[in-house]
């Protein structure tokens, strides 16, 4: 029997979770003024990035995000996780800093699953496709059942895409320490056509919106790119407007991780076997830097300078 692992494994497979919570309440969590999206979204700590590491590598990864970040993880499973068949093995993994579903494909991979960058857990699934073509998202993956719920995948304009997963018995995680940022990348023909769809979509809000950022956040010293950052019920999200000419490897980190001190988060990364492609570097308020972990994936690190 297929078991639905795609975003999230039953409640009984993670450890410290709170029984019937169902909303997020942490320091980052957007404010009151972008809650009108709270009717699909139901917290932060359910929007899981999804990870296909390098075939036989889910173990290495597991131990280097595990002693950089902290946190735990489900028992590893195998099973079909997409409409049509396929075998993977899939886990959990519960960090304070985001959760992330994590996946060794044994089979091809059928299309277009590994090009969806999250999961989202929204209270209806007929809710939230409404919702996605209200805003003028496109259903690429049309909601299939499984064992414990629904999922489907849609696709904002300029080609980014996200699963929805929805349960019949309502899991219950711990809260987030901090909310990681989805990192989109767009062309500027693409990006009022984003707009328009994802913050219908989430019920979020522009929290600022600057023509002219250092590039450097991008590797790109010397020069300027429009920088867009976004609160929703669904979580933060950055937006880079750019001419596509990024230098690698930036454009591959999906997410980025907020913690208190780069430094000593680096350090950690490393010694469990991470590569710090670039940075660390300041700029826009914050030390960053790109980190690849054992098994291929990549990720934006940063701290926040007060003030």
């Amino acid at each position: 029997m297929r078991k639905r692992v795609l975003a999230c494994f039953l409640p009984v497979a993670a450890a410290g979770l709170l029984a019937g919570h169902m909303a997020s309440t942490v320091a980052d969590t957007p404010s009151a003024a972008v809650q009108v999206g709270s009717r699909v979204a139901v917290g932060t700590q359910y929007d899981t990035t999804h990870v296909y590491t390098r075939p036989g590598t889910m173990p290495a990864f597991a131990a280097a995000w595990k002693a950089t970040f902290g946190g735990t993880s489900s028992p590893v499973e195998v099973a079909d996780v997409t409409p049509t068949p396929s075998r993977t093995k899939s886990q959990l993994i519960f960090s304070p800093v985001g959760t992330l579903s994590v996946f060794d494909f044994q089979t091809p991979i059928p299309f277009p699953f590994g090009t969806e960058r999250t999961g989202w857990l929204v209270t209806s699934m007929p809710a939230g496709i409404q919702r996605a073509q209200a805003s003028g998202a496109k259903v690429v993956v049309s909601p299939f059942s499984d064992p414990v719920g629904q999922d489907a995948v849609i696709q904002f304009p300029g080609g980014v895409s996200t699963q929805l997963y929805w349960h019949t018995t309502a899991p219950a995680y711990k809260p987030l320490q901090t909310i990681p940022e989805n990192r989109v990348y767009l062309s500027a023909d693409a990006v009022s056509a984003f707009l328009s769809s994802y913050l219908g979509f989430t019920g979020g809000s522009v929290e600022s919106d600057v023509l002219k950022a250092n590039a450097s956040e991008i590797g790109l010293p010397g020069q300027t790119f429009r920088r867009i950052r976004i609160t929703s019920p669904f979580g933060r999200t950055v937006v880079s407007v750019t001419n596509g000419h990024l230098p690698f490897p930036y454009g591959h980190e999906v997410t980025g991780y907020r913690v208190a001190n780069l430094a000593t988060t680096l350090g950690k990364a490393k010694a469990a076997g991470a590569a710090v492609l670039s940075g660390p570097h300041f700029s826009g308020g914050r030390h960053s830097a790109v980190v690849k972990f054992p098994g291929g994936y990549i990720a934006e690190i940063h701290d926040l300078i007060p003030g």
